[in-house]
């Protein structure tokens, strides 16, 4: 790799051969999209004539100091690991020159300054930085046409559960971000939010293990979904048309100008997604006193999503030190979903008891608007910086269901010539208000302060109408059982401190955040004499939350890095609503109003090397969880188990991680990940749970062949191994994918084609056992198991952002600029 190469020449050369000067060259290189310092950059100065070089890296914070430089014309290469290369020709150095301030050089996302860089190289698919792990949505050509709920299952490290939420390292308690903020699309549920966000509108995934103080102290880990935004020069567009088998289509379409004074840009996606469920939950009563001893369920669904993503933005560049940006969003969905469940309670004999056949049907419209309004200020000294974000966001969600339930004598014959019939339609609204403030200043040679504050407050509504069917009149009335009013106001107030030094080849950084949330809800229901009353509902939580990071680099372009941090998981309104999902008649969903925020301490110590056609990387990490947050299954009554979400004992995920780049051959790169952790849940005699522990893994590989000019093929490969979470035991799934992507020789058009799921292998399924029930459940799901994409992309750069500088040729395509 080029980093790797420039790395041994900084090792190896540091010979003067030219007479010294006191001139010195100095500059900053950061993440262009995160505006994050990149330490241990590889700089190397390259005399254009008699090729003697000179080298450094960038400090902790980022800073790039070249010092007694010879006389010359010099270019000069910036170079990271996982980043792509930016060269800067036409250096003239002599005894005159004094300090020669590069400025701020941005690796990969470079934007203001990319008239003044040569970009070099194809960009990574994974890229591993100081404290994530950042996926290029781009380079995932077997994720083209889907959802951000496809896109997240090719991303090493990263699977999905039974309920469509992230996992990372075993954890579930993932914290999903749109942009760098929750989200209200969908109605801001994880699930339906993945589902809901097509593919070509995100630019990025980026992945954070172990926060540092400067993030928000709630989830296990952060995922950030990074939508796109215009990084272009000129006047740039795209348009891309995907068709895929079960009438599964998507299109997207952007348009960007950008030159030394705004850039503007818009992005618009509409997405058809049809999906096809199949599965089975079997229930065995143990202490059953009646006549039903099982319960065999198949639930065959379909559902359809028809959604519009629009978002449009301006950047004004007031100055070279300040930037005024407002953007803004809207979704729309549709979701229809048609479910048919067949339920059949049989005897210890397995003989008929009853038989009910249901058919569940659900329409839906959500809608959610964002506007945001981001104010930057950089000043004289390098790295000292100000930025202020306002951002308002408020969603409206309602959904209509109708439950038909048709029952049968163990005979087989009709209880009732009318159905059973049950509607269930939820009306709500949410408003986010998100207020942040971060300021950072350099300290000394290389230390940095970093602070800032930073409110969410939201709001919600969800009131929820049930009505039964009267059979005799034919009309619906109310359920005073299940209609009920949620209310609720939540608001997280947060301060922080961050400081990073580095000394030699040792740098750390010690932060702490305090948070002080408050979540106050308002539940009202009816009383048996149908008298509406209201429960007051209160989770509150004040803590600090420390963070330590300590960086050794090692010799042979290696590093050695041990971090902690004490995190929190607050408990969402479905877990604390305590009035039940009834979608399905044997298993109610219920939350609990007394439940507690999880605790959580993480531990981590990872290790690097950078070789010139490998880069590897390992974590072994410790995670200590209290008041586990888990749904457990209640004592069954009349064939009926109520489920609820209670706080459990200590949980600890102990594992190693292992990241692998390999490019062997120039047509040939691939990615491995593998996953080891043991799990051990302690006692939880309250609920009749043992302890439980046990070792899981799981690993996925992808593959990327340029097989001739302009034709490149991609697989992938991934296995889950069972795992054993308290009371459940989840079985192994493992699954493939493949693309193929074809560039047309002008390279502004290509065809591409993938196959989700070719072997339609992967499940999600589980054992979950108590004293009183044995629950055996399983599902798989298929929309587009195969889709054709045709992208079409135009523009030219030829703005300037900087008067009298020199435009160097941007050697990058068109799709391949982030």
């Amino acid at each position: 790799m080029k980093s790797i190469a420039n790395f041994l020449v900084w090792v190896s050369i540091s010979l003067p051969l030219q007479a010294q000067t006191s001139s010195k060259l100095i500059g900053r290189v950061q993440d262009a999209s995160t505006k994050e310092p990149i330490p241990f950059a590889n700089a190397v100065l390259t005399d254009s004539i008699t090729n003697v070089r000179k080298a450094a890296q960038t400090d902790v914070n980022g800073t790039l100091i070249l010092e007694n430089l010879p006389n010359g014309l010099f270019s000069l290469t910036i170079s990271f690991v996982g980043y792509e290369s930016v060269r800067k020709d036409s250096l003239s150095i002599d005894s005159t020159s004094g300090s020669i301030d590069v400025g701020l050089i941005a690796l990969q996302l470079a934007r203001h300054v990319l008239s003044e860089v040569t970009i070099i190289g194809k960009k990574a698919a994974l890229q591993i930085g100081e404290d994530k792990k950042v996926f290029s949505v781009n380079q995932s050509l077997i994720s083209e046409g889907g959802t951000a709920s496809d896109l997240i299952q090719n991303v090493p490290t990263l699977q999905l559960d039974v309920d469509g939420n992230v996992n990372l390292r075993g954890s579930a308690g993932v914290k999903v971000l749109v942009d760098g903020k929750p989200s209200l699309i969908a109605g801001g549920t994880v699930s339906e939010l993945l589902q809901s966000i097509p593919a070509s509108s995100i630019e990025t995934i980026e992945i954070i293990a172990n926060p540092s103080a400067k993030y928000n102290a709630e989830g296990d880990a952060i995922i950030n979904i990074v939508l796109k935004k215009n990084n272009r020069l000129g006047l740039n567009g795209s348009v891309a048309l995907t068709g895929g088998t079960r009438s599964n289509y998507t299109g997207n379409a952007a348009l960007s100008f950008q030159n030394s004074k705004v850039n503007v840009y818009g992005n618009y996606g509409y997405q058809h997604v049809n999906t096809y469920v199949n599965g089975f939950q079997q229930i065995t009563y143990l202490n059953s006193a009646g006549p039903i001893r099982y319960s065999n369920e198949t639930f065959p669904a379909t559902s359809i999503n028809k959604g519009h993503t629009l978002k449009a933005g301006a950047d004004y560049f007031i100055s070279e030190k300040n930037t005024l940006g407002f953007a803004g969003s809207f979704t729309a969905q549709e979701p229809h979903r048609n479910e048919f469940l067949q339920i059949d309670l049989l005897s210890a004999t397995l003989a008929s008891v009853e038989r009910n056949h249901r058919n569940n049907t659900t329409n839906g419209k959500n809608q959610s608007y964002d506007i945001s309004l981001d104010f930057t200020q950089k000043f004289r000294k390098p790295q000292q910086e100000l930025s202020i974000n306002f951002t308002w966001a408020h969603g409206t969600n309602t959904n209509y269901s109708l439950y038909e339930t048709t029952a049968y004598n163990a005979n087989g014959e009709l209880v009732s010539a009318i159905p059973d019939a049950l509607q269930d339609n939820l009306l709500g609204q949410n408003t986010n208000y998100n207020i942040q403030t971060d300021y950072g200043i350099p300290i000394g040679k290389s230390g940095k302060l970093e602070t800032g504050y930073r409110a969410q407050i939201s709001s919600g509504q969800a009131d929820r109408f049930v009505n039964d069917l009267n059979k005799v009149t034919g009309a619906f009335g109310p359920n005073y059982v299940f209609t009920n009013f949620y209310a609720s106001t939540n608001q997280v107030h947060a301060l922080y401190v961050n400081y990073s030094n580095q000394i030699k080849n040792f740098s750390y950084q010690v932060g702490v955040r305090g948070e002080d949330a408050d979540m106050k809800a308002n539940l009202q229901s009816y009383d048996p004499n149908h008298v509406l009353y209201e429960t007051p509902i209160r989770v509150a939580n004040r803590g600090l939350y420390p963070n330590l990071v300590l960086t050794q680099k090692l010799n042979g372009d290696q590093r050695l890095k041990l971090s902690y941090s004490r995190r929190v998981n607050r408990p969402n309104a479905r877990e604390i609503n305590p009035f039940p999902d009834i979608a399905d008649p044997v298993n109610y969903v219920a939350g609990n109003p007394n439940i507690l925020p999880e605790n959580i301490h993480l531990i981590e110590v990872g290790y690097s090397k950078n070789l010139e056609k490998i880069t590897f990387t390992s974590n072994v990490y410790v995670k200590q969880t209290d008041n586990v947050i888990k749904r457990i299954e209640g004592n069954p009554v009349n064939s009926l188990i109520v489920g609820s979400y209670q706080n459990l004992n200590r949980a600890v995920i102990s594992g190693l991680e292992l990241i692998g780049q390999f490019t062997l051959v120039k047509a040939w790169e691939f990615t491995t990940n593998v996953n080891m952790y043991y799990r051990h849940s302690a006692a939880n005699p309250q609920f009749g749970l043992a302890e439980t522990h046990g070792l899981s893994w799981n690993a996925n590989m992808t593959h990327t062949i340029s097989v001739v000019k302009n034709l490149s093929l991609q697989l992938r490969a991934d296995y889950r191994a069972s795992d054993i979470i308290i009371q459940d035991l989840y079985h192994p799934s493992f699954g493939i994918d493949a693309g193929a992507k074809y560039d047309f020789p002008n390279r502004k058009a290509s065809i591409s084609f993938n196959a989700r799921d070719v072997f339609y292998s992967r499940q999600r399924s589980f054992l979950r056992e108590s004293k009183t029930v044995l629950f055996d459940f399983s599902s798989k799901s298929q929309s587009a198991r195969a889709a054709l994409t045709f992208s079409y992309r135009f523009g030219k750069t030829t703005a300037n952002p900087k008067k009298g500088k020199k435009t160097d040729v941007q050697e990058k395509r068109i799709d391949e600029v982030p």
